[in-house]
Formats: C-alpha cells, sequence, structure tokens
C-alpha cells in the first residue's frame, strides 16, 4: 500500500475524531528530517474557517494522532503545523514487506488507464540528432514508469514519413541507385539529404522529376511506393539503432508515421466544414480560435488544409487524435514534444473537443521541455555550428567516460573498460537531461554529467555497486530480523518507504526529475548510513539488519534507475 496512502487515512480519523471531517487532509514528507517524517498543513486553513485558535486545534488533532500505533511522535509547532515521527514497528514492518516484494511495495490498481504515449518522432528524411534526445528519453521515462504503476502503455513514434520532401530524396535514391552507389549514399542519411538538396536547387531538371515523383507518390504509385518504403526502412533502421544505444522501450512496432493517416486527412476536413466548425476562406480551410489570444488584433486560426489543397501537421494530428481515440481506446493521451509547440497543442485540443473526437472523459495533454543548450547558452551546435547528431553525441559520451573508467581502473581489460564505459556513458547523457525539469532549458556539461559526485548517473551507479560489493563480501549473512535502532538508519529507511508515493508523482505530473532527485536523497542517506552504521564490522544480529537494510536500497536504486531507462552493474 502506498504508505502516504495509508498516512493519510490514519490522518482523516485523527481529523473526524476531531470533528473535522469535510476539511481536507494536506499531509506531504518533511523537508527537514529533524523535525520528524511527515508535516500536517491542513490545520491552519480549517482554524481560519472555523474561527478558532490554530494551536488549540492542533493540539485536538495531535491528541488523537498520539493514539496510533504508526507514530512514534507527534509534535504541534509554529502556529499549528504537525511534526510526525513514524514509529520503530511501523517503519520495520513495512521495510520487510518490500524486501519480499519484488515490486518494492508498490501496489497495482486494480482498473488502470489505457495511456497513448507519443514521443520520439523524427523526421525520417534525416539522422536523429541532439533535438531528438529528450523527447526520446522523457517519454520513455514516463512510459516506464506509467506502465509499472499498471497503466496499460500504448507508445506511439508519430515519424515524418511523407510529404514532398520524400518526392526529392526518392528521385535523389533513383539517381545514386542508376550508378550503383545507393548502399554507400544511404549510410550517412544527413548527407544523403544535403545532396539531394543540392541536387534540387542547382537542378531544374532534377526539380521536376522530384515533383513528378510527389504526385505519384501521393497518388499510390507502385513503383515509387516501393522506392518510398525502401529509404523509409533504411531511415527507420538508423533510428532504431539510437534507441537500442539509448535503451528506449521503442520497436519498430511502434512506429506510425504521417503516411498511415495520409486516406483519413480529407475526411477529417470535410467533417469539419459539415459540422460548421471550419469556414472557407479564399479557398483555405480553417477554424477560427476565438478563445485563444488576438494576434495583431486578430483572432487567431487553425488551418487544416491550404489553397491548393495540400495538408498539413494540423490535419494528420487531427487524424492521428481521431484514431488513438476510436481505435486504441486511450483514457489519455500524451504528447512529448517541445514546449515551442505548445500554442499547436492547444489549438489542436480544443478544435477535436468542439468536434466531438476527444471526449471529456479522455484525458488530452502536451508533455512540454525547454531546449538543450551549450555552454555559450545557445541551442546545443557543434563547433563549426552544425546540429549534432545523436549518434555522434552517444560516441562521444561512451568514449570520454571509458578515458575516466581506465583512470580509476587502469587493471581493466580493454573489453571491461567498454562495457563499463557504455553504460556510464550513456547512463550520464540520460541522467544529465532527466534530472531537470523538463520545463526548462538545461546547459550540456560534459565535466558535470561524467562526474561521480553529485546528482549524476555516475554517482548512483556507484551507489548501487557499492552495494552490491557489499553483499557480496556478506553472502550468507543477510537472514535476520530488521531491526531500525540509529537515526541514519531510521532516515534512509523512511526515504525507502517513499517510493511509490514518488513513482505516483512523476505518473501525476510527467516530471521524471522527481525520481530522479528521490534517487539521489536514497545515495546520499545510504553514504551517510554506511559511514555512520558500521556493518561487516557489526555484532551478527545487527550486521544482518544493516544488510537487509543495504539491500533494499540496491534494489530501488537499480529498479528506480531502470525507470529512468538506465542501467546498472555490480563492479565498475
Amino acid at each position: 500500500m502506498n504508505i502516504l496512502n495509508e498516512l493519510s487515512k490514519t490522518v482523516q480519523e485523527a481529523f473526524n475524531n476531531a470533528d473535522l471531517n469535510d476539511e481536507p487532509i494536506i499531509l506531504k514528507a518533511s523537508s527537514n528530517p529533524d523535525f520528524g517524517d511527515y508535516q500536517i498543513n491542513g490545520v491552519m486553513g480549517a482554524a481560519k474557517k472555523l474561527k478558532t485558535n490554530p494551536r488549540e486545534l492542533a493540539a485536538r488533532v495531535a491528541e488523537q494522532l498520539k493514539q496510533s500505533p504508526v507514530f512514534e511522535k507527534v509534535e504541534v509547532a509554529g502556529p499549528g503545523f504537525i511534526n510526525l515521527t513514524l514509529s520503530t514497528d511501523f517503519i520495520e514492518k513495512n521495510i520487510q514487506t518490500a524486501l519480499s516484494d519484488n515490486r518494492l511495495n508498490v501496489g497495482l490498481p486494480e482498473n488502470n488507464q489505457t495511456v497513448v504515449m507519443d514521443y520520439s518522432s523524427p523526421n525520417l528524411a534525416k539522422e536523429m540528432h541532439v533535438g531528438h534526445l529528450r523527447s526520446t528519453i522523457i517519454g520513455d521515462a514516463l512510459h516506464r514508469v506509467l506502465r509499472f504503476l499498471g497503466a496499460n502503455v500504448i507508445a506511439q513514434n508519430h515519424v515524418g514519413d511523407w510529404g514532398t520532401q520524400f518526392g526529392m530524396l526518392v528521385a535523389y535514391l533513383v539517381e545514386q541507385q542508376k550508378i550503383g552507389n545507393e548502399n554507400i549514399a544511404l549510410t550517412d542519411l544527413e548527407q544523403f539529404y544535403r545532396n539531394a538538396k543540392v541536387r534540387f536547387d542547382e537542378d531544374a531538371q532534377f526539380a521536376d522529376t522530384a515533383r513528378q515523383f510527389v504526385v505519384k507518390l501521393q497518388s499510390g504509385d507502385s513503383e515509387v511506393l516501393k522506392l518510398w518504403q525502401y529509404f523509409v526502412e533504411i531511415s527507420l533502421q538508423h533510428a532504431q539503432n539510437i534507441y537500442t544505444r539509448l535503451n528506449t522501450l521503442l520497436t519498430p512496432e511502434n512506429v506510425r508515421g504521417e503516411s498511415f493517416y495520409n486516406k483519413d486527412l480529407q475526411p477529417t476536413v470535410d467533417e469539419l466544414l459539415a459540422k460548421k466548425i471550419a469556414r472557407i476562406d479564399n479557398g483555405t480551410k480553417l477554424v477560427d480560435l476565438p478563445n485563444f489570444p488576438e494576434r495583431d488584433g486578430k483572432t487567431p486560426v487553425f488551418i487544416v488544409q491550404k489553397q491548393d489543397g495540400g495538408f498539413l501537421y494540423a490535419s494528420t494530428d487531427m487524424a492521428c487524435l481521431r484514431f488513438r481515440v476510436n481505435e486504441l481506446h486511450a483514457n489519455r493521451i500524451a504528447y512529448v514534444v517541445d514546449a515551442r509547440q505548445s500554442l499547436h497543442f492547444a489549438a489542436l485540443f480544443a478544435v477535436c473537443r468542439q468536434a466531438d473526437w476527444l471526449p471529456e472523459s479522455v484525458i488530452a495533454e502536451h508533455i512540454a521541455f525547454g531546449t538543450m543548450l551549450g555552454k555559450d547558452g545557445k541551442p546545443f551546435k557543434t563547433r563549426s555550428g552544425d546540429t549534432v547528431k545523436l549518434a555522434d553525441l552517444l560516441d562521444e559520451a561512451v568514449s570520454r567516460a571509458s578515458k575516466i573508467v581506465q583512470e580509476k581502473n587502469p587493471d581493466l581489460s580493454t573489453e571491461k573498460v567498454q562495457e563499463i564505459a557504455q553504460v556510464v556513458g550513456i547512463g550520464a547523457v540520460k541522467y544529465a537531461d532527466l534530472s531537470k525539469n523538463r520545463t526548462s532549458d538545461y546547459v550540456f556539461d560534459w565535466d558535470n554529467m561524467l562526474s561521480f559526485d553529485g546528482n549524476t548517473a555516475p554517482y548512483l551507479q556507484y551507489a548501487y555497486t557499492r552495494v552490491a560489493s557489499l553483499l557480496r563480501k556478506a553472502e550468507g549473512c543477510v537472514s535476520g530480523s530488521l531491526k531500525i535502532k540509529d537515526t541514519a538508519e531510521h532516515r534512509l529507511a523512511v526515504c525507502l518507504l517513499q517510493f511509490e508515493e514518488v513513482l505516483s508523482s512523476v505518473a501525476t505530473s510527467s516530471c521524471p526529475h522527481y525520481l530522479a532527485a528521490y534517487l539521489y536523497q536514497v545515495a546520499t542517506l545510504f553514504s551517510h548510513f554506511y559511514e555512520h552504521c558500521p556493518i561487516l564490522s557489526a555484532e551478527d544480529s545487527v550486521k544482518a539488519s544493516r544488510l537487509q537494510l543495504a539491500r533494499l536500497t540496491g534494489n530501488t536504486l537499480k529498479q528506480g534507475l531502470n525507470l529512468l531507462g538506465i542501467e546498472v552493474l555490480d563492479t565498475m
């Protein structure tokens, strides 16, 4: 059971017994453990409403709480706060339960929602670059957390695999095939795209051929579709290589590109017109947005079809949303897309609600995120000013991690160094991002993210390794009853019991940095416990008890990092 829920139930009973039946419970973990493990803040609001002294009212509630075996100490502080310290028996019982449960005492709801998680979404005309990193790993972390908490998560990789640029790319592919150069050309998609663009801009005949291919592609010409499909498959393989390296859950089965919705675009727009939600303005089909802020004194509009009959992202996204509601039966649809698209998604949801395609029972949310910046405060680029390929970034991370591992462990074999460097390097890149509030921009800093000190992946991975080493040395000594006696033991144990509480907050807020901050707190408290509470040198009963606490710490770090998509190692 969620510890916070159990405590809330106990506090609610105390409120009811103090004749505060209808007052909200404001219970949260204490920010300062010197004042207890949890704090109740709701009494002051109740006292104001009842026009009574808040400290006296808090004292009434406290007297009720002191009768519960859940709390060891209940104190009224300040103008009416109530500080709560959990009882040793309550802590020991729940720690023991978590130790015997491979889910670490994290429950599963009986009826959970179907969540469509839209993330990554690269454009298949180019290789993935750093701009795709945040969507990919934030979306994947949320996917993992929601799935662990029992949700039916349907990952959707809405790739850009359609549009006029593909006529240019197919035309260039045909040209390369004629000279037997297609395999070489497609090894570097970025360069392939650039070469095709140069041909398109500089050769009028090539440009005409490309436009003809667009028409053939959109009309379903079998030969052009075959070439387009070949290009898409090559592009997707590039992307899947990145997903594998990043240790994400995305697979080819999760890909549903823009092309999938092509047949639904015109019917979607026609239905908006039939419902008189959209109107035609000089050939352009659009929806007025009267509830949105004006632009240049005019009501903003949501364009759903261009004057020449062409479709836009808006058209595809509407058809896509309808599919997710009607065919995937989503209760919640989450779009992990950068913050610059906020207005687009607000308009999309508003129009789809108006058209009854998005029922009130379905949650639709834009999970926005900021930009990765270089040390100059500008979007992260190469020294020459080019966009950084994601593959190159990951290569650099592993290379830098390899040098650090080799310096710390000069006797390790080259194979072992590479094995550790892969886990440390990729983990460092992911954690540096996931540990930041997703709505904020952040500065990409190699030195900070690869440090073994501070709030970094290497620090957390090393904390897990230290636990694993400790348990190996103590093999056969772990069994025995758990007894919490020292303050360092108490604080670590209470933190470990808050795992489900933290995961629930991540699920509702879509903020993975809450989990990262929690894991850092676990590692920090374990370090303090390790330094102040002798383990292997303690007498047998104490040693066994402390080893169990260490084991749960290791299990929590491993599970928590896994939910962020970060691996751990038994040795580093």
